[in-house]
């Protein structure tokens, strides 16, 4: 087997591995949204509270007042503003308690308006103070606010939330804007010790290898991510731009922390990250909740789009994703844009792809004669490496030829694969005829069937010099078992990969056809020679 087919075996399996790995064993946090839910319905007396109370302390990771471990209800919900995209309610306790989207592009898997703010666990400007006598007394007195019900238009809207306690005030000022970030003055009538909360992160999408957890981004242009099951003790920043918690496609944001202020990211159940930062007597604090959107992030303050995360290949990711954008401007549509940036890419590796290619085309034609020269020298190594470098070397062959090329691909694949699969643009975007969601799979199977039909037929055309009858056998399913797999994929990941085949048959039969013309060629040059 020669080293550029253990390199494709190597990269197919890894594919396979990683696409099937996540398709039999789905993420967690599904599981907790499930349970979530049951536990939901059954928070309906005094006695049963408790239990959900000490059941989201493990989640929180340390203790928090007993009312915010208890599952939240309308019951206690003292502020309601709507806008025509969201509907964003604030509770008893001065906590941000829910944000849910309106947009019909923003649904979850129940096919209801997505939930940013989980039901449980921490929720955003939660205030929790060192002193435990200050903290009994302020988790049964409730906040009070000079407005209960508001429509959000154009016009920011401000809300004064007061907590009135024996021998401490505090005072919430929010003015929230219609794109979903907000403003908040937070003060206390003297100093003592508190801790604002960033918020549980969402759990309104997380999908395939989409990571979810905890973000920090640093003045010193770092981005410190803390996944999910990954938090280890207690850490503290400073220098904090932003500080998110976030899932696939929608994010708790807060930003224009002081550079001295301490943001703790501590763990909590299962590992995940619990945030929370150190408050001033007067403390300025700027939000954001809700979809990942570059261009509504970037419109409220460019640092923002830090938020936006791409795993290890975010260095490619975000350079493909504003071609993307841009493309998309000029297309006005999703689809035909993840079209012309898989065309615009292609043709930049074209003269990688096309050397590789020529390359497997030698080692084709070559093989004949190298199985001769294995029989030939079967019992001298020495020489059989001596002829075979020779060969190689009169005929132009490279072994390696066709590796390099699929190397340099591989990154540019998984930055691809790490933009579509986090842009929120894509959700709700139609392409053509029955696509009309491309970050959904396709409900007829359509794109996954001409993608596999499309990897037959480039099989079929690029040449292979297989000496083992297994390793072929494996490589001809290879087509219906990523059909198999990309039948669950988003409709927008599973077009490029079509585009992208499509693309591969034009230049394979181009490669084809120039060595089928310099046969041609050299047998007419052959013959016009015996007849002379």
């Amino acid at each position: 087997m020669s080293p550029n087919q253990r390199l494709m075996v190597a990269v197919l399996l890894s594919i396979i591995f990683f696409v099937g790995y996540t398709a039999i064993f789905p993420p967690k946090e599904q599981k907790v949204a499930q349970n979530a839910k049951t536990e939901n319905a059954a928070s309906l007396t005094d006695t049963q509270n408790k239990d959900v109370a000490s059941q989201v302390e493990e989640a929180s990771g340390h203790a928090v007042s007993q009312q915010e471990k208890v599952n939240q209800g309308t019951s206690n919900t003292i502020v309601t503003i709507t806008n025509k995209n969201f509907i964003l309610k604030i509770d008893t306790l001065g906590r941000i308690s829910s944000k849910e989207l309106l947009e019909e592009k923003f649904r979850n898997d129940d096919n209801l308006h997505a939930q940013v703010i989980p039901e449980f666990g921490t929720k955003p400007l939660y205030i929790r103070f060192s002193d435990d006598a200050i903290n009994d007394e302020a988790m049964k007195v409730a906040y009070s606010a000079n407005v209960s019900n508001v429509a959000l238009d154009d016009k920011p809207v401000t809300v004064t939330l007061t907590q009135k306690l024996s021998d401490l005030t505090v005072t919430k000022v929010l003015t929230f804007y219609a794109d979903g970030h907000y403003d908040a003055k937070i003060s206390t009538s003297k100093d003592v010790r508190h801790y604002v909360y960033l918020g549980d992160r969402p759990q309104v999408s997380k999908k395939l290898m989409a990571v979810a957890g905890a973000l920090i981004y640093t003045d010193d242009d770092v981005v410190h991510i803390i996944e999910d099951g990954d938090a280890e003790g207690r850490k503290v920043f400073q220098g904090v731009k932003l500080a998110s918690s976030f899932d696939q496609y929608t994010a708790i944001i807060l930003y224009g922390f002081k550079k001295e202020t301490n943001v703790i990211v501590e763990r909590g159940k299962d590992d995940n990250p619990v945030v929370y930062f150190e408050a001033d007597k007067d403390e300025n604090i700027h939000g954001y909740i809700g979809p990942k959107e570059h261009k509504v992030l970037k419109a409220i303050d460019p640092m923002l789009t830090n938020a936006i995360e791409y795993g290890w290949f975010t260095f490619a990711a975000k350079p493909l994703f504003a071609l993307l954008s841009w493309l998309h401007g000029i297309f006005g549509n999703w689809g035909w844009a993840i079209i012309a940036l898989t065309a615009i890419i292609r043709i930049v590796l074209y003269p990688l792809t096309y050397k590789g290619m020529v390359s497997m085309q030698k080692m084709k034609e070559l093989a004949p004669k190298l199985k001769e020269l294995k029989e030939k020298y079967k019992k001298d190594p020495q020489r059989l490496n001596a002829a075979t470098m020779e060969m190689y070397k009169k005929h132009g062959a490279n072994p390696l030829g066709g590796c390099l090329p699929m190397i340099l691909q591989i990154p540019v694949f998984f930055a691809l694969y790490r933009t579509l699969l986090n842009a929120v643009e894509l959700q709700g975007a139609p392409w053509i005829l029955w696509i009309n969601d491309l970050s959904r799979m396709d409900p007829y199977y359509v794109l996954p069937i001409l993608m596999g039909a499309s990897m037959f037929l480039q099989q079929r055309m690029t040449p292979n010099n297989f000496t083992d009858p297994m390793q072929e056998k494996v490589f001809k399913y290879l087509p219906v078992i990523f059909t198999f797999f990309f039948v669950t994929f988003p409709s927008g990941l599973v077009l490029y990969w079509f585009t992208n085949n499509l693309f591969s048959i034009a230049q394979q039969y181009i490669v084809n056809q120039q060595f089928k013309n310099a046969k041609d060629a050299k047998a007419a040059l052959e013959k016009s020679s015996e007849k002379k």
